[in-house]
């Protein structure tokens, strides 16, 4: 039996073709009025000039950012979506998967301004991958997350657990896929363990609806501790 993980990735392959037209025909009203803006405008309000787009799916904050001169570098589990990505004009795509990226087993550059994850980070276990993240980025660098908002996903059950998104009322065939939800402190203590800190937390809402259509995360790395710092400790 396939772990959620497993059917996660498997639905991504299924449904790539169908999400890639979604995308870039505009037909997912929420990312056209109000999320595509609010990652590009969060990643633009850093003011980086090296950033990576895990889960860059199709490409399109890729293409968004180097029209901005911003070199812009892509990575994605799926052959599908890299390959429009690449074909869309971003040359700089890798494939690779989060467990692949986890344990370094792929290299995707480093030295990193700013890492962001638009709607990609849907797996139970997060940490070991915004561990490895907080690796790639340079010293101070930041890490954006956009992501479903647990308070309107949640419908009643606000507590971590697998759920699963139907695509009702996407044209096309689609898969069903499992996805993981996390409460705000769920999100705040996996940023905490991963060696970020919180820097800004935003809502982005539709001007037309009173229920926020997306979390938005800023964290930046934690301080190292110094040995002046540790010292200091110790005298307490």
């Amino acid at each position: 039996m396939l772990t959620p993980e497993s059917t996660l990735l498997q639905s991504w392959h299924h449904n790539a073709r169908s999400w890639i037209e979604a995308v870039r025909t505009g037909s997912i009203e929420s990312r056209l009025q109000v999320t595509d803006q609010a990652i590009l405008l969060a990643v633009l309000s850093r003011q980086p000039e090296h950033v990576l787009d895990l889960g860059c799916g199709e490409g399109w904050l890729l293409r968004a950012l180097a029209d901005r001169a911003i070199q812009a570098v892509g990575v994605d589990g799926d052959a599908a979506l890299v390959e429009a990505a690449r074909a869309a004009g971003s040359s700089r795509v890798h494939l690779a998967s989060y467990e692949e990226l986890a344990e370094a087993k792929v290299d995707i550059g480093n030295n990193y301004d700013l890492i962001c994850a638009n709607f990609a980070l849907l797996h139970q276990d997060i940490i070991p991958l915004l561990a490895a993240m907080n690796a790639l980025l340079v010293p101070g660098g930041t890490l954006v997350i956009q992501t479903v908002h647990p308070w309107t996903a949640s419908v009643g059950d606000y507590q971590d657990g697998w759920r699963e998104e139907t695509f009702a009322g996407f044209k096309g065939q689609w898969q069903p896929m499992p996805w993981y939800l996390r409460t705000l402190s769920s999100w705040f203590n996996a940023l905490d363990m991963a060696g970020f800190r919180l820097a800004g937390l935003q809502e982005p809402q539709h001007p037309q609806s009173p229920m926020p259509q997306s979390l938005l995360l800023v964290a930046e790395q934690n301080p190292p501790i110094t040995a002046k710092v540790v010292a200091a400790l110790g005298a307490d």
